[in-house]
C-alpha cells in the first residue's frame, strides 16, 4: 500500500469518527441536559390498591377548630384563614393495622400531636368557587401534623417564621388515601387522638371553623392548586406532648385508624 492510499483511509477514519461524535453531540442535546444525581419522589399509598398518589405540595390550615384557637391564645371568631406549608419528604407513610415507628425530633423538648382530616386534589386551578371546590379531591387520609411545639413559640414569640417547629423529617404522618368514590366526602364525623390509651383530643369534623371546600377555595386564591397537592385540615382542642415510647391511636370516622410509636 503506498503513502497516498494510507493517508486516503487515515482521512477517512478521522472524518468517519468526527461524524459519530457530532451525531453523538447532536442526540444528547436533543434529549436534553441530565440531572446529576436522583432525588426520590413522594408517594402516598392508595387503600386497596396498587397505583400510589404523587404528592406536590403539603398545605396546612392554622387554628382551625374555635377550641383548638382559644387554648392557642387566639380568637376563634371566622377571621380569615391561614395557612402554612410542609417538605413533602416529611410524608411517614402508615400502614392500615400496623403501630409504626416514629422518631422523637431534634432540637426538641416539647413535640406535640396534632390529629387532622387530610384532603388529596385530583386537579386544581386557581380562585375555584366553594361550590366547584370538593370536585378537585381524589381522597381523604388521615394525619398527624406532628410540632416542636417549644420552637413554634419561641420564634413566634420573636416575630420569626416559625417554620422550624412545623416543617422537618416526619413532621407529616399520613395513613393511605381513600378514593372519595369508596368514603364520600367528610363533613362530619367524629376525630380523636388517644395517647398510651388515653383519649386527649375528642371531637367532630363539623366543628371546624373552615370547611375543606372554603379551604381549597381560599387556598387558591392565594397559589394555583395542582394535582398531588394535599391539605391538613386543622386539628382539636387538646394537643398536647408525647416522649419516647408514648404510642399514639388516630381515629376518624369512616377511616381505619392509624398509630405511632415514639422512638
Amino acid at each position: 500500500m503506498d503513502t497516498i492510499d494510507r493517508r486516503t483511509i487515515l482521512a477517512t477514519g478521522a472524518l468517519a469518527l468526527a461524524g459519530t461524535a457530532v451525531q453523538s453531540g447532536r442526540a444528547e442535546a436533543q434529549a436534553g441536559p441530565k440531572p446529576i444525581f436522583t432525588v426520590r419522589s413522594t408517594t402516598i399509598p392508595i387503600a386497596g390498591e396498587s397505583d400510589v398518589f404523587p404528592v406536590r405540595r403539603i398545605y396546612c390550615i392554622g387554628r382551625n377548630y374555635a377550641a383548638h384557637a382559644l387554648e392557642r391564645g387566639s380568637d376563634p371568631t371566622r377571621e380569615p384563614p391561614f395557612f402554612f406549608q410542609k417538605p413533602t419528604d416529611a410524608i411517614q407513610n402508615v400502614a392500615i393495622g400496623a403501630v409504626a415507628d416514629h422518631p422523637y425530633p431534634s432540637l426538641t423538648k416539647n413535640y406535640h400531636h396534632e390529629v387532622e382530616l387530610v384532603a388529596a386534589l385530583k386537579s386544581g386551578g386557581t380562585n375555584i368557587a366553594p361550590e366547584q371546590a370538593l370536585d378537585h379531591v381524589y381522597g381523604y387520609a388521615l394525619g398527624l401534623d406532628m410540632t416542636r411545639r417549644d420552637l413554634q413559640n419561641g420564634m413566634a414569640a420573636e416575630k420569626k417564621p416559625w417554620e422550624i417547629g412545623k416543617s422537618f423529617d416526619h413532621a407529616a404522618v399520613l395513613g393511605p388515601i381513600h378514593p372519595v368514590t369508596k368514603t364520600g366526602h367528610f363533613t362530619k364525623g367524629a376525630i380523636s387522638l388517644a395517647v398510651n390509651g388515653k383519649v386527649r383530643q375528642d371531637s367532630n369534623l363539623d366543628k371546624m371553623i373552615w370547611s375543606v371546600a372554603e379551604q381549597i377555595s381560599k387556598l387558591s386564591e392565594a397559589f394555583e392548586l395542582k394535582a398531588g397537592d394535599i391539605i391538613y385540615s386543622g386539628t382539636p382542642e387538646n394537643v398536647g406532648p408525647v416522649v419516647k415510647g408514648d404510642v399514639l391511636l388516630a381515629k376518624l370516622e369512616g377511616l381505619p385508624d392509624m398509630s405511632i410509636r415514639i422512638v
